[in-house]
Protein backbone atom coordinates (compact mmCIF):
# COMPACT_ATOMS: atom_id res chain seq x y z
CA UNK A 1 0.00 0.00 0.00
CA UNK A 2 0.95 3.57 -0.95
CA UNK A 3 0.90 4.93 2.69
CA UNK A 4 1.68 8.99 3.11
CA UNK A 5 2.35 9.69 6.54
CA UNK A 6 2.92 13.21 8.70
CA UNK A 7 5.23 13.60 11.82
CA UNK A 8 7.63 10.62 11.00
CA UNK A 9 10.25 12.62 12.25
CA UNK A 10 8.97 12.80 15.83
CA UNK A 11 8.31 9.96 18.33
CA UNK A 12 5.63 8.55 17.44
CA UNK A 13 5.50 8.82 13.31
CA UNK A 14 8.99 7.89 13.67
CA UNK A 15 8.16 4.24 14.54
CA UNK A 16 5.05 3.99 12.64
CA UNK A 17 7.08 5.24 9.82
CA UNK A 18 9.54 2.33 10.74
CA UNK A 19 7.23 -0.53 11.12
CA UNK A 20 4.84 0.39 7.76
CA UNK A 21 8.11 0.21 5.50
CA UNK A 22 9.18 -2.80 6.91
CA UNK A 23 6.12 -4.36 6.59
CA UNK A 24 6.42 -3.55 3.25
CA UNK A 25 4.16 -0.49 2.63
CA UNK A 26 5.55 2.45 0.24
CA UNK A 27 6.21 5.16 2.82
CA UNK A 28 5.72 9.08 1.64
CA UNK A 29 6.46 11.02 4.85
CA UNK A 30 5.43 14.24 4.67
CA UNK A 31 7.18 17.01 6.51
CA UNK A 32 9.47 19.88 6.88
CA UNK A 33 12.93 17.38 6.47
CA UNK A 34 13.54 13.65 5.24
CA UNK A 35 13.41 10.87 7.83
CA UNK A 36 16.83 8.73 7.52
CA UNK A 37 15.14 5.12 7.33
CA UNK A 38 15.10 2.67 4.35
CA UNK A 39 12.21 2.68 1.68
CA UNK A 40 10.64 6.02 3.27
CA UNK A 41 10.46 9.06 0.73
CA UNK A 42 9.90 12.78 1.58
CA UNK A 43 7.62 14.92 0.60
CA UNK A 44 7.59 18.77 1.77
CA UNK A 45 4.85 19.52 4.09
CA UNK A 46 3.81 21.22 6.86
CA UNK A 47 0.42 21.88 9.08
CA UNK A 48 -0.03 25.81 8.23
CA UNK A 49 1.73 25.92 4.18
CA UNK A 50 0.92 24.68 0.80
CA UNK A 51 -1.15 20.96 0.48
CA UNK A 52 1.21 18.26 -0.95
CA UNK A 53 0.50 16.14 -3.97
CA UNK A 54 -1.47 13.02 -2.89
CA UNK A 55 -2.70 11.74 -6.42
CA UNK A 56 -0.92 8.80 -6.33
CA UNK A 57 -1.25 8.02 -2.10
CA UNK A 58 -3.66 4.99 -1.33
CA UNK A 59 -3.33 6.04 2.72
CA UNK A 60 -3.15 9.19 5.00
CA UNK A 61 -1.82 8.50 8.53
CA UNK A 62 -1.66 11.82 9.73
CA UNK A 63 0.57 11.55 13.32
CA UNK A 64 1.59 15.63 13.29
CA UNK A 65 0.87 17.84 15.92
CA UNK A 66 2.69 21.23 16.09
CA UNK A 67 3.38 21.92 19.46
CA UNK A 68 6.11 22.99 22.19
CA UNK A 69 8.69 20.64 22.69
CA UNK A 70 8.08 17.49 24.82
CA UNK A 71 4.51 18.71 25.88
CA UNK A 72 1.18 17.77 24.39
CA UNK A 73 -1.32 18.47 26.91
CA UNK A 74 -0.44 22.64 27.56
CA UNK A 75 1.53 22.20 24.42
CA UNK A 76 -0.03 25.50 23.21
CA UNK A 77 2.14 27.34 25.38
CA UNK A 78 0.81 31.23 25.24
CA UNK A 79 -0.75 30.99 22.03
CA UNK A 80 -3.96 29.02 21.96
CA UNK A 81 -5.27 30.25 19.05
CA UNK A 82 -2.57 29.52 17.29
CA UNK A 83 -2.48 25.95 18.09
CA UNK A 84 -5.63 25.89 17.33
CA UNK A 85 -4.82 26.93 13.73
CA UNK A 86 -2.18 24.62 12.62
CA UNK A 87 -2.92 21.56 14.51
CA UNK A 88 -7.46 21.36 13.84
CA UNK A 89 -7.44 23.69 10.88
CA UNK A 90 -4.32 22.42 9.28
CA UNK A 91 -6.10 18.74 10.03
CA UNK A 92 -9.31 19.55 7.88
CA UNK A 93 -7.33 21.39 5.06
CA UNK A 94 -5.04 17.69 4.96
CA UNK A 95 -8.34 15.21 5.26
CA UNK A 96 -10.29 17.18 2.88
CA UNK A 97 -7.59 17.70 0.31
CA UNK A 98 -6.51 13.75 0.71
CA UNK A 99 -10.30 12.85 0.07
CA UNK A 100 -10.07 14.89 -3.07
CA UNK A 101 -7.46 13.37 -4.09
CA UNK A 102 -8.83 10.26 -4.08
CA UNK A 103 -7.17 8.79 -0.75
CA UNK A 104 -9.40 6.18 0.41
CA UNK A 105 -8.70 5.27 3.94
CA UNK A 106 -7.46 8.05 6.44
CA UNK A 107 -6.29 6.73 10.36
CA UNK A 108 -5.89 9.84 12.65
CA UNK A 109 -3.55 9.63 15.32
CA UNK A 110 -5.96 10.65 18.25
CA UNK A 111 -5.19 10.58 22.11
CA UNK A 112 -6.39 9.37 24.92
CA UNK A 113 -6.59 13.39 26.30
CA UNK A 114 -10.53 13.38 24.68
CA UNK A 115 -11.14 11.53 27.64
CA UNK A 116 -10.32 13.85 30.04
CA UNK A 117 -13.41 15.16 31.00
CA UNK A 118 -14.18 11.75 33.12
CA UNK A 119 -14.05 11.56 36.35
CA UNK A 120 -10.79 9.89 37.47
CA UNK A 121 -10.86 5.77 37.81
CA UNK A 122 -13.76 5.83 35.13
CA UNK A 123 -13.28 2.60 32.55
CA UNK A 124 -12.80 4.03 29.51
CA UNK A 125 -14.60 1.66 26.69
CA UNK A 126 -13.97 1.66 22.82
CA UNK A 127 -16.27 4.10 21.58
CA UNK A 128 -16.96 6.22 24.52
CA UNK A 129 -18.05 9.68 23.58
CA UNK A 130 -15.22 12.22 23.80
CA UNK A 131 -15.27 14.57 26.51
CA UNK A 132 -12.49 16.34 26.66
CA UNK A 133 -11.02 19.08 28.96
CA UNK A 134 -8.36 21.19 27.65
CA UNK A 135 -7.42 22.85 24.31
CA UNK A 136 -5.15 19.74 22.90
CA UNK A 137 -8.13 17.22 23.94
CA UNK A 138 -10.68 19.52 21.91
CA UNK A 139 -8.80 19.89 18.45
CA UNK A 140 -8.13 15.66 18.85
CA UNK A 141 -11.86 15.47 19.38
CA UNK A 142 -13.13 17.47 16.33
CA UNK A 143 -10.42 16.10 14.10
CA UNK A 144 -12.26 12.86 14.71
CA UNK A 145 -15.79 14.42 14.37
CA UNK A 146 -14.62 16.00 10.58
CA UNK A 147 -13.01 12.61 9.55
CA UNK A 148 -15.81 10.71 10.75
CA UNK A 149 -18.20 13.35 8.02
CA UNK A 150 -15.99 11.44 5.34
CA UNK A 151 -17.83 7.96 5.96
CA UNK A 152 -20.59 9.10 3.69
CA UNK A 153 -18.20 10.12 0.84
CA UNK A 154 -17.18 6.67 1.00
CA UNK A 155 -13.67 6.72 2.71
CA UNK A 156 -12.65 4.25 4.94
CA UNK A 157 -11.20 6.12 8.13
CA UNK A 158 -10.35 5.47 12.14
CA UNK A 159 -9.10 7.62 14.62
CA UNK A 160 -6.55 5.83 16.95
CA UNK A 161 -7.05 7.44 20.68
CA UNK A 162 -3.56 6.75 21.91
CA UNK A 163 -2.60 6.59 25.31
CA UNK A 164 0.91 7.93 26.58
CA UNK A 165 3.99 6.23 23.92
CA UNK A 166 7.47 5.45 25.59
CA UNK A 167 10.28 3.47 24.15
CA UNK A 168 13.40 4.63 22.33
CA UNK A 169 13.74 8.23 20.66
CA UNK A 170 13.44 9.64 17.54
CA UNK A 171 17.00 10.65 15.84
CA UNK A 172 17.76 13.71 17.61
CA UNK A 173 15.56 13.67 20.21
CA UNK A 174 15.61 12.91 24.01
CA UNK A 175 13.18 9.68 24.90
CA UNK A 176 10.28 10.61 27.08
CA UNK A 177 11.70 9.32 30.46
CA UNK A 178 15.19 11.42 30.19
CA UNK A 179 14.55 14.21 32.68
CA UNK A 180 12.83 11.73 35.26
CA UNK A 181 15.76 9.39 35.28
CA UNK A 182 18.06 12.71 35.14
CA UNK A 183 16.29 14.01 37.87
CA UNK A 184 16.17 10.72 39.86
CA UNK A 185 19.88 10.36 39.21
CA UNK A 186 20.80 13.41 40.84
CA UNK A 187 18.61 12.69 43.76
CA UNK A 188 15.68 14.94 43.15
CA UNK A 189 12.40 14.48 45.26
CA UNK A 190 10.36 12.50 42.21
CA UNK A 191 6.54 12.94 42.77
CA UNK A 192 4.54 10.05 42.84
CA UNK A 193 2.35 8.95 39.58
CA UNK A 194 0.36 6.24 37.76
CA UNK A 195 -0.68 6.18 34.78
CA UNK A 196 -0.79 4.21 31.10
CA UNK A 197 1.19 3.59 28.68
CA UNK A 198 2.05 2.14 25.21
CA UNK A 199 4.79 0.88 23.72
CA UNK A 200 5.74 2.94 19.98
CA UNK A 201 6.37 -0.18 17.96
CA UNK A 202 2.84 -1.13 19.43
CA UNK A 203 1.27 1.75 18.17
CA UNK A 204 2.98 1.22 14.87
CA UNK A 205 1.33 -2.52 14.85
CA UNK A 206 -1.76 -0.86 15.32
CA UNK A 207 -1.73 1.55 12.79
CA UNK A 208 -0.82 -1.24 10.44
CA UNK A 209 -3.86 -3.31 11.36
CA UNK A 210 -5.89 -0.09 10.53
CA UNK A 211 -4.65 0.54 6.82
CA UNK A 212 -4.94 -3.07 6.54
CA UNK A 213 -8.45 -4.07 7.94
CA UNK A 214 -11.84 -4.73 5.88
CA UNK A 215 -13.63 -0.97 5.78
CA UNK A 216 -16.41 -2.69 7.63
CA UNK A 217 -14.39 -3.49 10.97
CA UNK A 218 -13.49 0.02 10.88
CA UNK A 219 -16.90 1.37 12.39
CA UNK A 220 -17.42 2.20 14.99
CA UNK A 221 -14.44 4.68 13.49
CA UNK A 222 -12.62 4.93 17.19
CA UNK A 223 -9.71 2.45 18.50
CA UNK A 224 -8.47 2.95 22.03
CA UNK A 225 -4.37 2.00 22.17
CA UNK A 226 -3.42 1.50 25.70
CA UNK A 227 -1.66 -1.38 27.57
CA UNK A 228 -0.02 -1.01 31.03
CA UNK A 229 -0.77 0.68 33.78
CA UNK A 230 2.46 1.63 35.46
CA UNK A 231 3.53 3.21 38.53
CA UNK A 232 6.87 5.35 38.48
CA UNK A 233 7.99 3.83 41.48
CA UNK A 234 8.04 0.75 39.86
CA UNK A 235 9.47 2.39 36.53
CA UNK A 236 12.69 3.70 38.40
CA UNK A 237 13.12 0.56 40.76
CA UNK A 238 13.67 -1.32 37.08
CA UNK A 239 15.28 1.77 35.95
CA UNK A 240 18.06 1.76 38.78
CA UNK A 241 18.64 -1.94 38.70
CA UNK A 242 18.97 -2.09 34.94
CA UNK A 243 21.07 1.03 35.16
CA UNK A 244 22.66 1.71 38.27
CA UNK A 245 20.19 4.15 40.04
CA UNK A 246 21.18 6.42 43.03
CA UNK A 247 17.77 8.08 43.59
CA UNK A 248 15.50 8.14 45.92
CA UNK A 249 11.70 6.33 44.79
CA UNK A 250 9.06 8.38 45.21
CA UNK A 251 5.91 6.89 47.27
CA UNK A 252 3.60 4.39 45.41
CA UNK A 253 0.70 6.55 43.56
CA UNK A 254 -3.15 5.79 43.70
CA UNK A 255 -4.15 3.09 40.68
CA UNK A 256 -7.72 3.92 41.86
CA UNK A 257 -7.82 7.33 39.70
CA UNK A 258 -6.27 5.75 36.75
CA UNK A 259 -8.79 5.51 34.21
CA UNK A 260 -8.04 2.59 32.34
CA UNK A 261 -8.77 2.00 28.62
CA UNK A 262 -10.09 -1.10 27.26
CA UNK A 263 -8.64 -1.44 23.62
CA UNK A 264 -11.04 -4.98 22.84
CA UNK A 265 -11.40 -3.71 19.06
CA UNK A 266 -7.93 -3.62 18.52
CA UNK A 267 -7.77 -7.09 20.23
CA UNK A 268 -10.66 -8.54 18.11
CA UNK A 269 -8.28 -7.71 14.50
CA UNK A 270 -5.30 -9.38 16.24
CA UNK A 271 -3.83 -6.61 18.22
CA UNK A 272 -0.95 -7.81 20.93
CA UNK A 273 0.65 -5.29 22.79
CA UNK A 274 4.23 -6.33 24.77
CA UNK A 275 2.00 -5.75 28.31
CA UNK A 276 4.53 -5.58 31.34
CA UNK A 277 6.63 -8.92 30.55
CA UNK A 278 8.09 -7.10 27.53
CA UNK A 279 8.20 -3.46 29.14
CA UNK A 280 11.37 -4.79 31.17
CA UNK A 281 12.92 -5.42 28.14
CA UNK A 282 12.37 -2.27 26.20
CA UNK A 283 13.39 -0.71 29.25
CA UNK A 284 16.56 -2.45 28.53
CA UNK A 285 17.19 -2.10 24.78
CA UNK A 286 16.38 1.81 25.85
CA UNK A 287 18.71 1.84 27.65
CA UNK A 288 21.57 0.26 25.93
CA UNK A 289 20.86 2.51 22.48
CA UNK A 290 21.11 5.42 24.66
CA UNK A 291 24.56 3.98 26.14
CA UNK A 292 25.67 2.56 22.66
CA UNK A 293 26.49 -0.97 24.16
CA UNK A 294 24.82 -3.69 25.90
CA UNK A 295 23.01 -3.11 29.55
CA UNK A 296 24.35 -6.41 31.34
CA UNK A 297 21.70 -8.56 32.95
CA UNK A 298 21.12 -7.24 36.23
CA UNK A 299 22.10 -3.95 35.85
CA UNK A 300 25.26 -2.30 37.22
CA UNK A 301 26.01 -2.42 40.85
CA UNK A 302 27.22 1.31 41.18
CA UNK A 303 24.18 1.98 44.21
CA UNK A 304 20.90 0.58 44.37
CA UNK A 305 17.73 2.86 44.59
CA UNK A 306 16.62 4.40 48.17
CA UNK A 307 13.39 3.61 49.78
CA UNK A 308 11.91 7.02 50.43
Amino acid sequence: MRVALTGATGLVGYRIARHLARRGHAVLALGRRPVDLPGVAHRRFELAGALPDLGEVDALVHAALSHLPGRYRGGEGEDSAGFRRDNLDGTLRLFAHARACGVGRIVFLSSRAVYDGYPPGTALEDGLPARPAGLYGSVKAEGEAALADMVGDGAAVASLRATGIYGASAPGHPHKWADLFAAFDAGEAVAPRVGTELHGDDLASAVDLLLRAEAAALRPLTFNASDIVLDRRDLLATYAELAGGAGRLPPRGDPARVSVMRCDRLRQLGWTPRGMAGFRQSLRDMLAREAGSAVPEGGETRQSAKEP
